[in-house]
């Protein structure tokens, strides 16, 4: 499920962790059974970890160290608009997809 860090469940979990969002712009990753919270390249390879194959084999590269995986996560998030582009206009997401978000 996801959930806008603007949305009443992000706050929640904003204020939970005492989280700066001034100095975050990365994606969080929030456990409710073990109460933690992932961000930047960790949350992001948890997340392919449940996604089909081949894209939960990513999930090996928990093995590096997070410095590491960090600085490749913010120098594809620094690059991606150049080179993958940027849409004109936000997608509008079908029924389904809009199941998945909380608030």
């Amino acid at each position: 499920m996801f959930a806008p860090l603007q949305s009443e469940t992000g706050q929640a979990i904003i204020k939970n962790f005492n989280i700066d969002t001034f100095k975050t712009d990365s994606i969080l990753l929030y456990n409710p059974e073990k109460n933690t919270i992932d961000y930047k390249s960790t949350a992001a390879l948890k997340v392919a970890s449940q996604l089909g194959f081949p894209t939960n084999t990513l999930s090996i590269f928990l093995i590096i160290p997070a410095f590491i995986r960090n600085w490749v996560y913010d120098f594809i998030a620094k690059n991606r608009y150049k080179w993958y582009g940027k849409k004109d206009a936000c997608m509008i997401p079908t029924p389904e997809l809009k199941s998945k978000f909380l608030d």
